[in-house]
């Protein structure tokens, strides 16, 4: 483990970002559905999400600008391509649009290129 001389030394711009994700806030997007926002880069649209979907709940019907990259962390989620289960990975190219549906409920990080839009 580097000494606090050795981090002083590092140029802001490179050092580590820790994120401290069990005490941060949900933040509710619908009924369902709750995301944290563990990274956000406003100047590419990039953001990582950790993403919480109750028991039969909905992600309407969106599209994604960019690469997006799930990984499924508890249950699973579903659309008409197939379905994304627990320690299961899917990823979507730019353009690709779906509704997404958890009929058990899930928790996954979600990696994207630009967020998503609602259509």
């Amino acid at each position: 483990m580097p000494d606090s001389a050795t981090v002083a030394n590092i140029p802001e711009h490179l050092r580590s970002r820790y994120v401290d994700v069990l005490n941060m806030p949900w933040e509710q997007l619908s009924e369902k559905s709750f995301r944290k926002i563990l990274y956000r880069d406003e100047k590419t649209g990039r953001e990582t999400w950790l993403s919480r979907i109750l028991p039969g709940g909905v992600i309407p019907y969106h599209e994604h600008p960019d690469l997006e990259m799930t990984y499924m962390l508890e249950g699973k989620l579903v659309d008409d391509e197939g379905e994304c289960t627990a320690g299961n990975f899917v990823w979507r190219p730019a353009g690709s649009r779906h509704t997404a549906r958890a009929p058990e409920g899930c928790l996954f990080i979600a990696f994207f290129g630009k967020a998503s839009k609602r259509l």
